[in-house]
């Protein structure tokens, strides 16, 4: 089959030669071939149309139509060719192919899906879908993109789950960094949105119907499995997955955490809403503008359920999330706050009477066993040193504790070394104290609890020798002489030894000199 540029050179040839072998020559074919395309333009047909020419499958046509159209175009070509071969077909399955493939596009022709084109109004849709983000530390990401059908406006953000509380919490960002609530929202239907369908009509999600109602608009579904019925967010999909997702395609890094992620997705759609867009021939944020002034307000604070999960805070200043415990302010003792986690942390919560919401904690994501303690949660500790310093019951505990902090020390480290007789050695320390001075006595007492020295002895013994070396300057050993060995006999160390002469074994060391 000649493609209709050859035809046009076989005929422009023959125009200009007159001859049908000289025409051949020049458009480098067959002088028959020539002849036939001239014939048919004098003929009045179309020189690119071919005489059908009998075929051996043609036999066999209404079978193949038959089970094409009973398949709806979905049947395999070998199993057609199984089929006529078995009813006496003794073509090859290549001709089975082709003529598949042919009855396959004449039965999907005039049965394609009819489009019609979506004329949108600004404040009225708002889309959002999820997309698989890219893995930080082997755990797997997900991407709420969602889409502003007027002004195409999109908003990216990466998330761990798809819970209720992420999908609050993601769409009262977008509501937010969008600056108003349109009147209507169309996603799929996960159980977070339709609970179930009942006769081909879906059931919303009662807690997805409040959050509805708090801000003033109308949460829909597409039709199931038909993901062109939301096309522009399955686009906003595709177009930051592209750009944000490392392929072998973009050959972008990987994510090492999750803030990493968190800031390609906001410079990504400062990008994107920031362009001319391709259909619209705008800047988003430009249209974005002019959409405002049709969107309902938004309301002042968000949606509980956008804080998270409610957790009940213990008498220890902490709540539990995922089998960890993490610390709040201890003012928040047995009441509820709100908790969730963003990116690698979580973040707690209070809403108070009036309905205001502020963030009270946030801690680095934990594990379980090990609790996140803040500090600065709780009240300041009272000094529990105090509960161990000795205190006077009786004049005779009075007549010690007087002395000094000696004193004190020795009686408690005394207690702690289970010294017999303690009482009667702090009555020996008082009578001390009136033959010496108080101070010295407490000097003594100091050193006796510093080197642990408790015997009955030891007090007068420690007494008399601080009185004898009063004044005198501290013995300290001199540099002269040392205990360590010489190193002299390593000196021959490494030199050669005659293989006749025995080894030179190390002379000892002079540790008579050493000593002195």
């Amino acid at each position: 089959m000649k493609s209709s540029r050859e035809i046009m050179e076989i005929l422009e040839a023959y125009d200009l030669t007159g001859s049908y072998r000289a025409a051949a020559e020049l458009a480098g074919c067959d002088h028959h071939t020539v002849a036939r395309y001239v014939k048919m333009r004098a003929a009045g047909q179309a020189p690119e149309q071919r005489k059908h020419r009998e075929r051996a499958i043609d036999a066999y046509l209404p079978k193949i139509e038959e089970l094409v159209v009973r398949s709806r175009g979905k049947i395999r070509a070998d199993v057609v060719h199984k089929r006529i071969v078995a009813m006496g077909f003794a073509g090859g399955e290549r001709t089975t192919r082709r003529t598949v493939a042919e009855a396959k596009a004449q039965y999907r022709l005039g049965r394609h899906r009819i489009y019609r084109p979506w004329v949108v109004e600004p404040g009225l849709w708002l889309q959002w879908d999820w997309g698989t983000g890219p893995l930080i530390g082997g755990r797997q990401t997900t991407l709420w993109c969602a889409w502003l059908a007027w002004s195409r406006f999109r908003v990216v953000i990466p998330v761990w789950d798809k819970t209720l509380p992420t999908i609050v919490a993601c769409l009262d960002t977008t509501l937010r960094r969008i600056g108003g609530v349109p009147a209507y929202a169309l996603t799929d239907n996960e159980k977070t949105v339709t609970a179930e369908h009942v006769a081909g009509i879906a059931v919303r999600n009662a807690e997805i119907v409040e959050v509805a109602k708090h801000y003033g608009m109308t949460i829909r579904t597409c039709v199931p499995a038909d993901p062109e019925s939301k096309g522009g967010s399955e686009a906003t999909v595709r177009i930051a997955k592209a750009d944000l997702v490392p392929t072998e395609v973009n050959l972008l890094g990987e994510y090492r955490t999750f803030a990493q992620l968190e800031t390609a997705c906001r410079e990504f759609c400062q990008q994107v809403n920031a362009r001319v867009h391709r259909l619209s021939r705008r800047v988003p944020e430009q249209m974005l503008a002019e959409e405002r002034a049709r969107l309902h307000p938004l309301p002042a604070s968000a949606f509980t359920a956008a804080f998270g999960t409610t957790r009940r805070v213990n008498w220890d200043c902490t709540i539990s999330v995922e089998g960890v415990r993490y610390s709040v302010p201890h003012r928040l003792v047995d009441t509820r706050v709100w908790a969730r986690f963003h990116g690698d942390e979580l973040i707690v919560t209070a809403v108070a009477d009036d309905g205001t919401a502020a963030e009270v904690a946030r801690h680095p994501r934990g594990n379980a066993g090990t609790p996140v303690i803040d500090p600065a949660h709780y009240p300041p500790r009272p000094d529990k040193d105090a509960d161990r310093t000795p205190k006077a019951t009786n004049p005779e505990e009075a007549a010690f504790l007087v002395l000094g902090p000696g004193a004190a020390s020795w009686l408690s480290e005394a207690a702690a070394a289970g010294t017999r007789r303690i009482r009667a050695k702090m009555a020996a320390a008082v009578a001390l104290a009136k033959l010496h001075s108080p101070s010295a006595v407490d000097r003594a007492l100091g050193t006796a609890a510093i080197s642990g020295r408790f015997a009955e002895a030891d007090l007068l013994s420690i007494l008399d020798y601080q009185a004898r070396r009063a004044g005198a300057e501290p013995t300290r050993p001199g540099e002269d002489h040392s205990l360590q060995p010489g190193t002299s006999a390593w000196a021959a160390f490494g030199t050669a030894v005659p293989a006749h002469a025995e080894p030179a074994l190390p002379a000892p060391a002079d540790h008579d000199e050493n000593l002195i």
